[in-house]
């Protein structure tokens, strides 16, 4: 099983858990959901974007049941990130997994 990490904020997740399929407000917005390949690139992006957050979550997506395209591409870093151009089909989530805290605020592990 190949897996991808998304970000989510629990308020999110918990709205479409139940439901066929999972939105966030980038889809509306730019088109794609983002997602990050591994733990580390998920928080690279946390720690960028989110530091001292309380309210993520790491959704996991086996790229195999992804009803949505899904496409590999640069960021403007030229770091490759994975982008699903659609809606998540939630049976693709294959866990919901917490991001911890250090004591500054820094995102150190996901499980």
């Amino acid at each position: 099983m190949k897996l991808i990490y998304h970000l989510a904020r629990k308020d999110e997740w918990n709205r479409f858990s139940t439901s066929a399929e999972y939105s966030c407000s980038s889809l509306s917005d730019e088109g794609f959901i983002h997602c990050s390949e591994d733990h580390e690139q998920a928080l690279r992006v946390a720690n960028r974007l989110f530091k001292g957050t309380t309210d993520l979550l790491v959704l996991a997506l086996d790229v195999h049941k992804l009803e949505s395209p899904l496409k590999r591409e640069a960021s403007r870093s030229g770091e490759i990130y994975p982008h699903i151009y659609g809606p998540i089909n939630t049976n693709a989530v294959s866990q919901v997994l917490e991001l911890h805290c250090d004591d500054n605020g820094d995102f150190s592990s996901i499980n």
